[in-house]
């Protein structure tokens, strides 16, 4: 059910925001994990490779279409702490209209260049067609993706984090259940996984609707789902596609890199698959804590309550400098295990471990860094956010090239590049946050 974030302590409204967001991230990034796992056991080395090889593509779309997600709750949230409930209609209709066009069309048109997308990424001859093959069926189902996406986020922008949830464990399941039907017993690859996928997402689609037509009565717009407000589409527009273009460029830098890492053979395209897989399960509930921050503070930032923002930011660092230093301590001590999870081959588990234990020690820099974009997007500034993270992607990016292929210093330099990128990051943020603490926020809302 809806959740009024405006009211009530600051501190356990978060935290009870914040646990389902990182528990269905967590339940995501089990069944990828779970997935490489079925691909590399059952499949092979270079089917594990394949699905590296498209798998930074494929979130660099969805991560797109998930940006307009992002972009359009914001606005939902803050009209719901208006209580703005005709705006906000127009608002979900307008944006699902949107972003429902958009996935579709970049769906297909990914789907029909798949076999040229990859060769532009240098993948390697032997897994061309299994990597294009998988890709093509994902991105066909990009728009059942959009859709969960789309209404998740209009749930959670109006403080229900739980139900998205549960719907995603369901498709969780069914997913892992899938793979181990088409890819172990019917043996139909890395393209029996992609399957999967989508069916899922699709159940995980009509399931929220459900949810949504039967429980949120502000959300029963029945033919009003298809009006577009042109009025409210640029604005939706402008958020959307700056938090799009936000969401996307950090992936985009993994896409660069994913060229260079492929260039090295295919023990290392499999050992940086693998690691990216393990290495999720520290950024992304980090990622979870600064998308919670930004809609408690977006609906406080409607209801025009500044003290309450303030305590939000304040308190969500603390849990992101927590957070990362748990899994820090973690990952540095089962490095490992948890590479022998995905493979068997020395070589591959060998550059793992090295990168598991180099990046270890730098969590709490992105943990910073997204407290900080949560702080920038809940109070309706996404042009900061989007900056920062280009200035991630290109320091990350040209640091990777130069100790890659200047210095020669082979796989493990790539948690060095990503060190330079978040620092780079700090430089440009936090001096922006410290003048802005001593303005009104973007929504121009006032102090209470």
């Amino acid at each position: 059910m809806t959740n009024d974030l405006t009211k009530g302590p600051i501190f356990s409204a978060l935290i009870r925001f914040t646990i389902p967001l990182i528990a269905g991230n967590l339940l995501q990034l089990t069944y990828n994990a779970v997935d490489s796992m079925i691909v590399g056991r059952y499949v092979g080395k270079e089917a594990l490779a394949a699905v590296g090889t498209s798998n930074p593509l494929m979130t660099l779309v969805l991560l797109f279409t998930n940006g307009i997600c992002l972009g359009a709750g914001l606005l939902v949230s803050y009209q719901y702490g208006a209580k703005d409930h005709e705006t906000l209609q127009r608002q979900v209709s307008t944006g699902l209209c949107a972003g429902g066009v958009f996935s579709l069309s970049a769906g297909i048109l990914t789907a029909l260049l798949s076999v040229p997308i990859m060769k532009l990424l240098q993948a390697d001859p032997a897994i061309l067609a299994e990597a294009s093959g998988y890709l093509r069926v994902i991105m066909l189902g990009l728009v059942f993706s959009f859709l969960y996406n789309y209404f998740a986020s209009m749930l959670r922008a109006m403080g229900d984090s739980r139900s998205p949830l549960i719907f995603l464990a369901i498709s969780t399941v069914l997913n892992i259940l899938g793979d181990m039907i088409l890819v172990a017993w019917l043996r139909l690859g890395i393209v029996g996984a992609a399957i999967s996928t989508v069916v899922c997402e699709a159940l995980s689609a009509v399931l929220c609707w459900r949810y949504i037509y039967r429980n949120i009565p502000i959300l029963r717009l029945g033919r009003k789902w298809l009006i577009v407000d042109y009025r409210l589409l640029k604005k939706t527009l402008s958020f959307g596609i700056v938090s799009a273009l936000q969401q996307s460029s950090v992936q985009l830098g993994k896409l660069v890199i994913q060229g260079f890492v492929n260039t090295l053979g295919v023990s290392a395209t499999a050992a940086f698959n693998a690691v990216n897989r393990t290495d999720d399960f520290a950024l992304v509930p980090e990622q979870n804590i600064a998308h919670a921050m930004s809609s408690v503070m977006a609906q406080n930032a409607g209801a025009h309550h500044a003290s309450r923002m303030r305590k939000t930011f304040r308190y969500g660092i603390y849990l992101e400098l927590g957070f990362s230093l748990f899994v820090m301590a973690v990952l540095y001590t089962m490095a490992e295990d948890l590479m022998r999870l995905f493979t068997m081959d020395a070589e591959v588990i060998q550059k793992g471990v090295d990168y598991l234990h180099l990046i270890a020690f730098m969590y709490p820099l992105p943990a910073m860094t997204n407290g900080i974009q949560g702080y920038f997007r809940g109070t309706g500034d996404l042009r900061i956010t989007l900056i920062s993270s280009l200035i991630n992607m290109i320091v990350r990016c040209t640091t990777c090239y130069i100790l890659l292929y200047r210095y020669r210093l082979g796989f493990t330099i790539l948690p060095w590049s990503y060190l330079a990128g978040w620092v780079a990051m700090m430089i440009y943020e936090v001096p922006i946050l410290v003048f802005r603490q001593t303005r009104r926020n973007g929504f121009e809302t006032e102090s209470e």
